[in-house]
């Protein structure tokens, strides 16, 4: 088992992810930093109950899950529900898809993935409702695998895989709207019968 000052030094490593994680979760500079000094402080109080060897990484964000649920979603009596059941699948690539690109020698998903910047991804990530967000975050930008998403968000990987399905057409969703809003594709007549 590692002493106390080998576990900080290892888990302050993870810091700038668990904070990135945190304002994904609270929306707020002040809620998230709180948040990341709770879950250090528990994770230090507990790292007893770490296994030397294991995914400290994944040890951490289940600890600052655990904490944003118990302290924030505690405040709230229910926390918001969203469907995304009625999001075509492979929105965004089918009308990308409709773009007449016969001129050019790249995809129109090419060109316009191109122009979408980091800050409107995530916006588009942080815009999802929270049960999606989440998933999509740890697995999309952290890179966690669907069992330790599961066991960070303490639900069935079924739910997981369902939760980052649905989050994903939403988000693909978000980022056809913004090309469309920003002019950065348009989108033909829309076949009303009118010519």
């Amino acid at each position: 088992m590692a002493d106390q000052a080998t576990f900080a030094d290892q888990a302050m490593g993870h810091m700038a992810a668990l904070y990135a994680a945190a304002m994904r979760m609270t929306r707020n500079r002040a809620d998230a930093e709180d948040l990341v000094q709770e879950a250090y402080l528990r994770a230090y109080r507990g790292f007893g109950g770490f296994q030397e060897g294991t995914n400290l990484k994944a040890w951490l964000f289940r600890i600052l899950t655990n904490t944003y649920i118990n302290i924030y979603r505690a405040k709230q009596r229910r926390p918001e529900e969203t469907e995304l059941d009625d999001v075509e699948e492979l929105y965004l690539y089918r009308r990308l898809a409709s773009v007449d690109t016969a001129t050019r020698g790249r995809s129109a998903e090419h060109d316009v993935l191109e122009r979408i910047t980091d800050h409107e991804v995530k916006a588009a990530i942080e815009a999802l409702p929270e049960q999606f967000r989440l998933p999509v975050y740890l697995a999309d930008v952290e890179g966690f695998a669907y069992k330790e998403i599961a066991e960070i968000l303490d639900i069935p990987i079924g739910t997981v895989m369902s939760r980052l399905h649905r989050g994903r057409k939403g988000l693909e969703k978000r980022l056809h709207d913004f090309v469309i809003d920003q002019h950065l594709i348009t989108t033909g007549p829309a076949g009303d019968g009118e010519g």
